[in-house]
């Protein structure tokens, strides 16, 4: 065993499964899932790859591992950036910011969570629609919110689930595109979301609803 296995090999194993997590999101974020390789990985890391296979597992497991933990992280940021004590408009404008916020800081992350899972599908995905599940349901929440205290009837407040799904995907969907478009600040982005949806939210909240005219 090398000079640099064994003093790795001291390190808390927190640290060194974030240590190979980091190097793995690197590489697959590089390479795609297929191409990434645990030589790579495991140089990256700095540690040998019979301690990635014994911390995290096969190839397999490490890409979910990474998946896993990316979103975790995801979720955390935009709940972490939410003041319940705001009014809606506000709480969304905030969520929305540290969405676009943390994939502007983490491409690699966005990568791995959005074009890589994508692209494999299966078991990967799983992962993925969990964290989606949980942007819908923190999105709905705040709408229901928005809703009762607007004192909108029942019917309008069930469609604000499917709303939520809509601004999730359209998030996920202006994220991607951002990724080919770095120059456009992060706010702006943002923002450009929030035009998008809260005027037609805005109008869902205060029981105005359009419908087709008759002909």
């Amino acid at each position: 065993m090398s000079v640099e296995d064994k003093r790795v090999k001291r390190l808390p194993r927190e640290v060194r499964e974030r240590q190979i997590l980091d190097a793995a999101v690197r590489v697959f974020s590089e390479h795609g899932y297929h191409e990434a390789s645990m030589d790579e990985v495991s140089e990256v890391a700095g540690v040998s790859k019979p301690m990635i296979y014994a911390y995290l597992g096969s190839k397999e497991d490490l890409f979910a591992a990474c998946i896993r933990r990316e979103a975790g992280l995801l979720m955390e940021a935009i709940a972490g950036g939410v003041d319940v004590d705001l009014a809606p408009d506000m709480q969304l404008w905030m969520g929305l910011r540290s969405f676009f916020e943390f994939v502007g800081a983490n491409k690699q992350s966005w990568r791995v969570l959005h074009r890589q899972v994508i692209s494999q599908g299966g078991p990967f995905s799983e992962e993925v629609l969990a964290m989606r599940s949980r942007a819908i349901t923190l999105v709905d929440a705040l709408l229901v919110g928005a809703a009762t205290k607007k004192g909108v009837d029942e019917h309008a407040q069930k469609s604000t689930e499917a709303m939520a799904a809509a601004l999730v995907g359209a998030g996920e969907s202006l994220a991607d595109w951002w990724l080919d478009h770095p120059a456009v600040p992060t706010r702006t982005v943002a923002s450009w979301l929030m035009n998008l949806v809260w005027m037609g939210f805005g109008d869902l909240v205060e029981g105005e609803v359009w419908t087709p005219s008759e002909h």
